[in-house]
């Protein structure tokens, strides 16, 4: 029998079995069961449909992790838009860009980042624009629940195929140019029966949302905790303290991290001695460069929670592997934490390779580098418009699977572990930030000359920027404008999270005889006392 794989499902059961059970607690301390929740992404369907959107328009979504971002994205989803997460991190002109390139036609913005759009709203080809506190909002926005109780919850769901886009997520990418990945209803499904398995995840699960939603639809949660009928705790950014005293008063199960995070939570644990416990033992996922193993033993021996680090990027699910193989350590040994700095082993039905420049396996000696690439159910359709870049993505070294530039060894388990990156790509505190980007806006200012930023180490991003910069009058000692200056000038026009803050004058870049930056030696020089050259954060 065949049944189409529609992400649509995922509230779909919430409702058939768990509609009486709580399903959110919101951030204003509203919570709804999942009858309600339901109820009123039914409303939102209903008002998008009245507004002309149908299936395959893209519906824009720029919200911190509040119940509103579910709301928008099931109803959206249930017309057969597609829904489109927007990090709320970015400037306005990133998002002219990207509501431009996905030809976005509604948008539903928290009050808090409202603002930004409303300073594009002429540029970009958006007509339909609402948020949940219109009163906070410059300009003509309707109010989201003003619409809900306007509207009726009636609307035609319909017919959708599993090949169907159904979201896209925009990443920086090696380029200055954000890309759109898009994923079908099949991908986004299957990948959230992955992370269904892979974290164990129980409808009696209590989860903190800490990992934006924005962030590749929050790793799949908002389609498996969904689901499993599991609670959610909504939040609006992360805060150390905020999360131990929801992990406490909410009984909170299961929660995710970037590596910056589960600093912050050490950090304040050593200052403040919190209760790290409510009546449930405590899981959490991370991602991006490794934790410490420092960290991970904090984390495990003294708040008593268990830790899982997994891997992967926008293009991927995200999610394709997991260090969690019980069967490589005991829980009480300290040699856990050298395998739980690993990225691991691949997700169930997902291929993980490591090849060398032909497209040939590496060796299992943990030696040996080569360009990890993946196979599998959750990997991407494609990029939105633009099938040079999908042809190149998964055709480089080996044909169909997707390159994630990403550099690692493999043990004799098949355990990967990643050493460096082929691409452009800084990861700080678990966001992509393009180099490339970054040079271009150091290149905007007269005083620079030449310029090249890499990943630098960073006890509390795992990595940060830093520019090398070849000053316009050609002298290191006496710049033209100072390292503040041109941090300054990086923050007034990028994401607050892509400033370069750190800035070294030289008198030259090292090149190529054709005159192309080597970067490799600036990075061999800036982690030559790292044990490897990716961030640990």
């Amino acid at each position: 029998m065949h049944k189409p794989l529609l992400v649509t499902d995922f509230l779909d059961r919430a409702r058939d079995y768990y509609g009486d059970d709580e399903a959110v607690v919101a951030t204003t301390g509203e919570r709804f069961t999942y009858d309600q929740l339901g109820d009123r992404a039914d409303g939102f369907s209903a008002f998008l449909a009245d507004r002309g959107i149908e299936k395959g328009d893209r519906v824009a979504v720029l919200d911190p992790n509040t119940h509103y971002h579910l709301e928008a994205a099931y109803g959206s989803m249930q017309l057969g838009a597609i829904h489109t997460p927007l990090n709320y991190r970015l400037t306005p002109d990133d998002f002219s860009y990207i509501l431009e390139d996905a030809g976005v036609d509604a948008i539903y913005a928290d009050y808090e980042y409202a603002a930004k759009i409303e300073q594009v709203r002429d540029e970009v080809p958006t007509e339909t624009f609402v948020t949940n506190d219109s009163d906070a909002v410059e300009g003509e926005w309707e109010d989201f629940d003003t619409v809900l109780e306007s509207s009726t919850p009636d609307f035609d769901r319909p017919e959708m195929n599993e090949d169907d886009v159904t979201t896209i997520n925009y990443t920086s990418g090696t380029t200055g140019e954000p890309k759109g990945v898009c994923r079908t209803h099949r991908t986004e499904t299957l990948h959230a029966y992955l992370v269904s398995l892979h974290q164990n995840l129980a409808d009696d699960d209590i989860y903190l949302w800490t990992l934006p939603m924005f962030h590749v639809n929050g790793w799949g949660h908002i389609y498996a905790v969904t689901g499993m009928g599991a609670k959610q705790i909504c939040t609006r950014g992360v805060d150390a303290g905020d999360i131990f005293d929801a992990v406490q008063s909410e009984d909170v199960s299961y929660l995710c991290g970037a590596p910056t995070v589960l600093n912050m939570l050490v950090d304040y644990y050593r200052e403040h001695d919190p209760e790290t416990t409510g009546e449930n033992d405590v899981r959490i996922a991370t991602a991006g460069s490794a934790p410490p193993e420092a960290t991970i033993r904090t984390v495990e021996d003294d708040f008593g929670w268990y830790l899982k680090h997994v891997y992967g990027a926008t293009e991927t699910g995200p999610l394709i592997t997991t260090s969690d193989a019980r069967r490589q350590f005991d829980d009480d040994s300290p040699d856990r934490f050298a395998v739980k700095k690993r990225q691991g082993l691949g997700y169930l039905g997902t291929e993980i390779r490591v090849v060398d420049d032909d497209g040939n396996d590496v060796p299992r000696d943990d030696e040996t580098v080569g360009e990890v690439v993946v196979r599998g159910n959750q990997v991407m359709d494609r990029y939105w418009n633009k099938p040079e870049e999908t042809e190149e993505a998964f055709h480089d070294r080996v044909d169909g699977y997707y390159h994630t530039g990403d550099l690692a060894t493999v043990d004799d388990n098949g355990m990967i572990a990643i050493q460096d990156r082929k691409k452009d790509i800084i990861i700080s505190g678990g966001e992509n930030i393009s180099s490339i980007e970054l040079e271009d806006t150091l290149f905007d200012h007269e005083a620079v000359g030449d310029v090249a930023v890499i990943p630098a180490p960073s006890d509390r991003w795992g990595e940060t920027p830093k520019a090398f910069v070849v000053p316009s009058n050609g002298d290191p000692d006496d710049p033209p404008v100072s390292g503040d200056e041109l941090t300054a000038f990086t923050r007034e026009n990028l994401a607050d999270y892509k400033i370069v803050r750190k800035i070294e004058y030289v008198e030259t870049l090292p090149t190529t005889a054709t005159g192309k930056v080597q970067k490799y030696e600036l990075r061999e020089q800036e982690w030559k006392d790292e044990d490897r050259m990716v961030g640990q954060g």
